[in-house]
């Protein structure tokens, strides 16, 4: 005999757009958001009764609303006031997850004094992940389509070698990646001190970024987990980071035919296929949280 499972509903992808007017200066927020409840729900599964069914489309027009009425400050911010709402404003409605998608703009500078004018920043998308059941709470901020590049301090060698084996080893390489970066704070609860979202993801940021500056790569896993392991270390908000890094290959172009040389100076940048390395780096005690598809 068939049982009902664990169900969810909600709106997806919506759209909204927040200007805030500062007289000539003006203020950009773009969002993705994504809603999803959970709770009562088998009698609209099992029977059509859809007494305990909170509308998709009511969804939809809380994150319009909530984005004039309160505004837009961090996406994590926004998240916990939806998930908020859902939880303890429907009787039916027992768990909620947010999702958030955060594109990023850049002012244009002019010489004049509007400052209304903005250029979308590249293809970098912030992404927060919310989820409350009326008592805890769990964050999951991240980003994605962080492209990073290193010309050197990169080498591969010292690998295991079969029979299908053509990779020939290197000293001194192009390592490049996609950064897809998820990482779980240890907020859970009202009692304490909500982080400072904002801060906090441009620290997060910095870190990665610096980490994959300053490591000498001897394959992209031991990148990846000093990454990781400097957003632990200096972010105490956070307790899990999870990562994944597809190795961008650059492979250097046979110029010889040409009665040329390449000493490590012209490559082919392939897009397919990639070798995709994924960890999740834990701060002591931490269980890991962060799915990991």
């Amino acid at each position: 005999m068939p049982t009902l499972g664990p169900n969810r509903y909600g709106k997806a992808e919506t759209r909204v757009v927040r200007v805030v007017r500062d007289g000539a200066v003006h203020h950009l927020k773009d969002l993705n958001v994504s809603v999803a409840l959970a709770g009562e729900m088998d009698a609209v599964h099992l029977r059509g009764d859809n007494a305990n069914v909170l509308p998709t489309d009511t969804v939809k027009n809380t994150v319009y609303a909530f984005a004039k009425e309160h505004g837009i400050d961090a996406a994590e911010e926004f998240g916990i006031r939806l998930a908020r709402h859902f939880v303890t404003g429907q009787e039916s409605i027992h768990r909620a997850r947010v999702r958030i998608e955060e594109y990023a703009w850049e002012r244009i500078e002019t010489a004049g004094s509007a400052r209304h004018s903005f250029a979308r920043r590249g293809q970098e998308v912030r992404t927060a992940r919310i989820a409350y059941d009326g008592e805890r709470w769990e964050v999951v901020s991240g980003l994605t389509g962080l492209t990073v590049l290193n010309t050197t301090d990169s080498e591969f060698r010292g690998y295991v070698k079969d029979r299908y084996t053509t990779l020939e080893e290197t000293s001194d390489r192009v390592l490049a990646t996609d950064v897809h970066a998820r990482w779980r704070y240890g907020w859970s609860d009202d009692t304490r001190p909500v982080p400072d979202w904002q801060h906090a993801h441009a620290e997060a940021r910095g870190h990665l970024l610096s980490a994959f500056a300053e490591t000498y790569s001897r394959s992209l896993q031991q990148t990846l987990y000093q990454m990781g392991a400097r957003v632990i270390e200096r972010r105490p908000e956070i307790d899990e980071i999870r990562l994944s890094l597809p190795n961008k290959h650059h492979v250097l172009v046979d110029l010889e035919p040409f009665g040329l040389t390449n000493d490590n100076e012209v490559y082919v940048a392939a897009d397919r296929p990639y070798g995709l390395i994924e960890a999740t780096v834990l701060r002591d005690g931490a269980e890991p949280l962060i799915p990991t598809d």
